[in-house]
């Protein structure tokens, strides 16, 4: 059993403790949390559980890497706080930990990764022996393992298409939705996470590792964007109101450019209501979201993923799915040498010994 740390307890956090606690091979040995008023909480109320697991919740960074855990999934949001998100992460790998987690963006390709990012990372598995594995849901398998996977299934390939569409809505992170991606703001509002070159530096990667899976040179990745107004005021059952006339739905591209062409593309169709922007594409079964993935070619090939969790959340769902992939990885990475690792080296393996276990 690897005693595992679980640092951060909001929407991916919760998901991380039940991920945990349900893996046959891990044991929760401590949750990590900032908020005074989780500390001495049971960590099964802290993830909605209905039954308490006998660890308590701590702010007690120091004495809970001490204990040298095999393991530690950050799942504390690197959004607003990356600098602060990657001295955590280099502290627990210098502890000699095995990390996992979805909050440095930069880190999803660590051939790409910028120097500022990687080097503290591999001066901390040098000295502490450690390792650690970025990825997540999109960025994350949504746009490396499931598209790379499903191209093996065609005999020919024009273009590779990745696509979140979502009603961020049921988002558990409300100040990201509206101040990182600007919804209900003024359509003069300028979001961060829409600025020229940020989505690159999100999603780039990921571009990069499809292309590198793939065979292929890059000419060039390429943005586009499109922002669309609430025609009519609305209220969301989570968030409250939306006015009219401020952004209510997000479309964008991050295209890698190939022979003078987009062969490689993520996409992000994202509402904040389901009225908004009626022109662009839905979830194909109409729900709250999905990830979908197009392979153009012969044969043409069209896979749609819809997760639920939480209530039949599917935000909370792709959480869910996120934190799958990364505490699943956790006994391989143990297993294997010390070093910064990506999703094409660490694989996706059938979830062993867990069929029917509750």
């Amino acid at each position: 059993m690897i005693p595992t740390v679980v640092w951060g307890t909001g929407n991916v956090g919760r998901a991380a403790v039940r991920a945990v606690e349900a893996h046959p091979g891990l044991t929760l040995a401590a949750v990590l949390v900032h908020d005074p008023a989780k500390v001495g909480r049971d960590a099964g109320e802290l993830a909605g559980l209905d039954t308490e697991l006998g660890v308590r919740a701590t702010d007690d960074i120091e004495t809970v890497l001490a204990a040298r855990p095999g393991a530690v999934v950050y799942a504390a949001s690197g959004d607003l706080r990356p600098d602060e998100a990657l001295a955590d992460v280099v502290r627990a790998v210098r502890s000699g930990a095995v990390v996992v987690t979805p909050a440095l963006y930069p880190l999803y390709d660590r051939r790409g990764a910028p120097a500022e990012f990687r080097d503290p990372v591999l001066a901390a598995v040098a000295e502490g022996g450690g390792s650690l594995f970025v990825s997540g849901v999109d960025p994350g398998w949504g746009n490396d393992v499931l598209p790379l996977l499903i191209s093996g299934l065609g005999s020919s390939i024009d273009a590779i298409r990745c696509q979140e569409i979502f009603d961020y809505s049921t988002y558990d992170q409300e100040d990201s939705v509206r101040d990182l991606i600007g919804m209900g703001h003024p359509m003069e509002y300028e979001p961060l996470m829409l600025a020229p070159s940020i989505p690159t530096m999100v999603w780039g990667g990921q571009i990069r590792l499809m292309a590198r899976a793939l065979g292929v040179e890059l000419d060039d990745i390429r943005e586009t964007l499109d922002r669309h107004p609430l025609h009519a005021a609305v209220r969301t059952r989570t968030m409250g109101a939306f006015a009219a006339g401020t952004q209510g739905a997000v479309r964008f591209e991050v295209q890698g450019i190939v022979g003078g062409e987009p062969r490689i593309v993520i996409e992000h169709i994202t509402r904040i209501h389901p009225s908004c922007a009626p022109h662009w594409p839905y979830p194909p079964d109409g729900g709250d979201g999905a990830h979908r993935v197009i392979v153009e070619g012969r044969p043409r090939i069209v896979v749609s993923v819809e997760a639920t969790d939480e209530d039949e959340n599917r935000s909370a769902g792709g959480n869910a799915t996120a934190v799958g992939r990364l505490v699943n990885a956790v006994d391989w990475l143990v297993d294997a040498e010390p070093g910064l690792y990506d999703a094409l080296d660490v694989p996706l393996r059938p979830a062993a010994g867990r069929l029917g276990r509750k």
